[in-house]
């Protein structure tokens, strides 16, 4: 094995996997160090991907290359689209799945993956020739040498572990810490700190009374990630695993405060803050004193096994307590535990000392990547992890960095936020956080992404001509709407059966289709056959035409998935044409009733866009423009933006200070 490689990402979580097979597939030769090679992206929280705003990043590392989505398919137990009953800038794709299938088929492509090597040890030191970085050092006195590394080390760095008053070393439970990396970092002037996170027991679902508990089934029709034609296990037939709801009381929460003066939150021995929008049980009794009842979701950890995860109970109380609490719970009074809850507190660096690229503003060619950089949840990671795997490689290569502004993608927004605004509490991605959303839908993530992916490299022809004719499709029907009028007598008969106005006279398609409760499919099945567009034979030759290209194809990534870990479970897509026949009218459909919409936040982004287009020099010394307030040159000295739009968006910048730096510059 050769010591000598062009980058080195230290950590095979979300981040790490994604950051390698990025860089390795550009071109770069990567190294990937890992502490455990038999838990590569575990799933050391929730058996999940996906959710709110999490859904779409899933789906845009999909579109730009990546392989969370496709992973997450091979390993899908269940699968629900959220928030269905609003606009579908809400609509969040999530993914029950089967955590061991999951590390699984990670680690198949990476072992499958050209330009990358897999090298089991921890990572305890970095050396540096002058200014540049030269190798990494692991425990067992190797010696790799490099010229870019990337951090993922997630919540290893100096993790430490809290149940009660029990407190024990280690990132996750029976795993050891990271140590050394943290105070070298520092050395050279990075800005570190701590915070916390946690997770809950995992339970033994046949001690359980599950007729006690409301069921929580998948779709009926279940979706993917993945925009590939590349089947999940439920998309073959295989019947879907069930989830729980589950709700706390009083009785549970008295339990629960009897090991207050035990939890190590309010003793005082945890000095890292938590995530707001995912805190322990102990934290929601306190914060929300006065609710005798939480509701809590059992969910499946996979297809052949009896854990379960009990998300909503992340604690750091005493077993003792624990186990009490959770008897008293309705269907649990037998219960059993495989693992109790506990605590986890580890090291993150400030993220507004990065570049938009993710590269360290302090150590040329050093990249952070995910919970590192004061984030919380898998799709963060891994959505941090490509762009900087992307972009490690683009830098020892002497080109121009790869960043996606905040209306291109819902990754944009989170770096963005990151390097901007900093944190004070583990980032999570929420929907209300783009103010482009309607432009950041799940179900255009690929028309957004995919031609930025191929022109990067990792996007090959096959996926992008598939994503091209899928996108022409969605336009001919959107055209057709457009272009087409219905008289009264043809469609007052449908319009009166759904409690909707009848027309006087003739009308466009595309203008019932504004109507709320009109779709499509419904609307075409009610017009003259001669009408219809849907259904004449030339659009279901097309259809077949884009799957019978992508089944032959040999020149592509989506060859790779012959997953064993999941290929056992299925052999095909149930109602293939049918499916992606029902993508491509959905993506139509929204574009035709939301267009208004869509055109004004085009609008609003075009003119933000202008300010990102206006630079600011590197380096420029802010506390000369004395026209700012004291405040915003502070703000501006310590973040240094790079555009005028990226200063507009730190807080304590007002629009009063833009206009000075507008005219400042001369613009």
């Amino acid at each position: 094995m050769d010591n000598i490689y062009d980058i080195i990402v230290i950590g095979a979580g979300h981040a790490g996997c994604e950051a390698a097979v990025a860089s390795a597939r550009l071109g770069s030769k990567v190294l990937l160090v890992t502490m455990d090679m038999n838990k590569i992206a575990q799933m050391s929280c929730n058996p999940a991907i996906g959710g709110i705003a999490k859904g779409q990043i899933v789906r845009e590392i999909d579109a730009l290359g990546g392989f969370t989505g496709i992973v997450t398919d091979a390993s899908t137990i269940q699968f629900r689209m959220l928030n269905r009953s609003k606009g579908p800038a809400m609509w969040s794709p999530r993914a029950q799945c089967d955590k061991l299938y999951y590390s699984l088929n990670w680690r198949y492509i990476l072992e499958n993956t050209c330009n990358l090597d897999i090298w089991q040890d921890s990572a305890t030191s970095i050396s540096f020739l002058e200014s540049n970085i030269f190798g990494v050092h692991v425990s067992m006195g190797a010696i790799f040498k490099c010229k870019a590394v990337i951090l993922t080390a997630g919540t290893f760095l100096n993790g430490k572990l809290f149940i009660g008053n029990e407190m024990a070393e280690g990132g996750r439970i029976g795993e050891l810490s990271s140590y050394g990396l943290t105070e070298l970092l520092k050395s050279k002037g990075c800005t570190t700190a701590r915070m916390k996170t946690g997770t809950p027991p995992r339970i033994d679902v046949r001690s359980l009374d599950l007729n006690s508990l409301v069921l929580q089934e998948g779709d009926d029709v279940p979706s993917r990630f993945s925009y590939l034609p590349i089947p999940s296990p439920i998309q073959s037939g295989v019947a879907q695993k069930n989830c729980y709801i589950v709700h706390t009381n009083k009785e549970v929460h008295d339990i629960l405060r009897t090991g207050f003066d035990r939890s190590p939150l309010f003793t005082g021995k945890i000095h890292g803050i938590g995530p707001r929008y995912c805190p322990s049980i102990e934290d929601k009794l306190r914060t929300f004193a006065g609710k005798d009842a939480h509701q809590l979701f059992l969910e499946p950890e996979g297809w052949d096994t009896y854990e379960y995860y009990l998300q909503g109970f992340s604690s750091s109380l005493p077993l003792t307590v624990q186990l009490e609490a959770l008897r008293a719970i309705k269907g649990f009074e037998n219960v059993k535990i495989f693992r109790p809850a506990y605590a986890v507190e580890y090291d993150y660096f400030d993220p507004t000392l990065l570049y938009p690229s993710l590269e360290s503003r302090v150590i040329p060619n050093f990249f952070f990547a995910g919970q590192v950089n004061g984030t919380t949840g898998y799709e963060e990671a891994a959505a941090q992890g490509l762009m900087a795997g992307i972009n490690a490689h683009l830098k020892i290569n002497e080109k121009e960095p790869f960043v996606l502004s905040r209306d291109k993608a819902y990754i944009g927004v989170l770096i963005d936020d990151l390097i901007n605004k900093g944190v004070d509490e583990p980032y999570r991605m929420f929907t209300s956080r783009a103010e482009y959303r309607i432009l950041l839908r799940q179900d255009n993530a690929d028309f957004r992404l995919t031609e930025p992916g191929h022109s990067l490299g990792l996007v090959d022809e096959y996926r992008y001509q598939y994503t091209m004719r899928k996108y022409d499709l969605t336009n001919d029907i959107i055209s057709f709407s457009n272009s087409t009028s219905v008289k009264p007598e043809e469609i007052n008969t449908y319009l009166s059966s759904i409690n909707s106005a009848p027309i006087s006279s003739k009308k466009k398609l595309s203008d019932i289709l504004t109507r709320p409760d009109v779709s499509i499919s419904e609307l075409l099945k009610n017009v003259p056959r001669e009408t219809s567009f849907i259904f004449q034979d030339d659009f279901d030759d097309k259809i077949n035409n884009v799957l019978e290209n992508g089944m032959v194809s040999t020149n592509t990534s989506a060859v790779l998935i012959a997953l064993p870990w999941s290929a056992m479970k299925f052999n095909g897509i149930v109602g293939a044409n049918d499916y992606l026949k029902n993508e491509i009218i959905e993506s139509a459909e929204i574009q035709i009733k939301y267009q208004g919409y869509i055109e004004r936040e085009k609008r609003i982004a075009d003119k933000i866009l202008r300010l990102e287009s206006l630079t600011i020099p590197d380096n420029f010394d802010f506390s000369k423009v004395t026209s700012l307030s004291i405040e915003c040159r502070i703000k501006l000295n310590r973040y240094k933006p790079q555009t005028i739009a990226q200063a507009s968006r730190i807080s304590g910048v007002s629009p009063a200070d833009i206009s000075v730096l507008l005219i400042y510059f001369g613009r």
